[in-house]
């Protein structure tokens, strides 16, 4: 789904945090909405189990900026996150091809 010439950069405020399944037999993915200027969108993280291991924590209310690929998912927009920045942290999620860094990890 990722797709390297689609990538764009969207800053905006948390307004959830939670969980999705995004095709039958795949992991639950971490997921945000983030609230820009100009939408309200979904923003997929990766796999749950790897998200929770990471040191950056998201919450509601943050202020962040999602660097990732715009597909359509469940017939609405969304971002698949390569990277997202939070003050001084970021959390890198797919290299510039969109391969997942946590591709062979084993839970």
């Amino acid at each position: 789904m990722y797709d390297p010439a689609k990538v764009e950069t969207i800053s905006g405020t948390v307004e959830s945090v939670g969980t999705a399944v995004p095709m039958k037999g795949m992991y639950a993915a971490a997921t945000l909405t983030v609230k820009t200027d100009k939408e309200t969108i979904a923003v997929h993280l990766g796999p749950e189990w790897y998200i929770g291991r990471l040191d950056t924590k998201i919450a509601k209310g943050d202020a962040i900026e999602v660097k990732g690929s715009r597909v359509t998912f469940a017939d609405k927009p969304a971002i698949i996150a390569a990277e997202v920045k939070k003050g001084d942290s970021v959390l890198a999620l797919r290299d510039s091809a969109g391969i997942p860094v946590w591709s062979g990890w084993r839970r």
